[in-house]
């Protein structure tokens, strides 16, 4: 072979990589406890049996942040089977029921986090947890908005200067509440309730945000908007069954009028 042809098969080989989508499944949990409280809630056992499956079938739980630079390029490769795990909100259950599992199977855990919750409402974790767990090396904060607002509620019933102001309040102020508290750049968004829109994707991505989630029921994928990459929410309702469809993609390949509609 000649080098001549040798450098155009190597030139097409990464054309073609460039143009192959990179996909993760990212998955999104809420609460958890002993039993279920709630569709929110996952039970232990659950949580558990859903980490074990991961393990047995060769997946890795990778973190967030290596994900979302994958998807940009700026990461060549991640484990073929690869899979993130986030929670939202900070409920402190996260600390007393899923913390004790995560470092069992020492798993990197993203945690979405509003931060006017913390230390403050009764349901909440402390700021002090936080830190614990981030601490472990596991657990990550990132940003979930100030006070977990319903956009679309917002955008109808205020003016447009209070709006501009209440985005510029969960977006800006989340992020920099949360780099003062915790000490760390806050790079990453999760959108409240799944809700965004055109203008809130460049106001996210204006804040400093690298990158942000919703709860669409996809794998987060390099073809999509950076700041508007899908996640599975888990709920539970999910069986093992259900798990796996999420984590393999098959509920991605299903026809739309068949997919699961998972309400928040």
């Amino acid at each position: 072979m000649s080098r001549a042809v040798f450098l155009v098969m190597v030139l097409i080989g990464s054309l073609w990589g460039a143009l192959i989508e990179k996909k993760v499944p990212i998955l999104c949990y809420h609460r958890f406890g002993v039993e279920v409280a709630d569709s929110m809630t996952i039970k232990n056992s659950a949580f558990a049996e859903q980490l074990a499956w991961l393990k047995t079938n060769g997946y890795t739980v990778i973190p967030l942040d290596t994900a979302a630079q994958y998807m940009q390029g700026k990461i060549k490769s991640i484990p073929a089977k690869s899979v993130v795990i986030t929670v939202d909100d900070g409920h402190k259950s996260v600390y007393s029921d899923m913390a004790p599992i995560v470092k069992k199977y020492k798993i990197p855990v993203t945690l979405f986090i509003y931060p006017s919750a913390i230390s403050n409402a009764k349901y909440a974790m402390t700021w002090e947890q936080l830190r614990e767990l981030e601490a472990t090396k596991l657990f990550r904060v990132e940003s979930h908005t100030y006070w977990h607002p319903n956009f679309k509620k917002e955008k109808k019933t205020l003016s447009t200067e209070e709006y501009a102001k209440s985005v510029d309040k969960q977006l800006n102020g989340s992020k920099k509440k949360l780099e003062e508290r915790m000490g760390h750049e806050i790079k990453y968004l999760a959108w409240v309730f799944g809700i965004y829109d055109d203008a809130l994707l460049v106001d996210a991505k204006k804040s400093g945000y690298a990158a942000a989630f919703t709860i669409d029921r996809q794998h987060a994928s390099s073809g999509d908007n950076t700041m508007a990459l899908g996640r599975y929410m888990v709920v539970s309702k999910h069986d093992i069954k259900a798990f796996e469809g999420m984590v393999n993609g098959t509920e991605d390949r299903m026809p739309k009028d068949k997919k699961e509609v998972v309400k928040y």
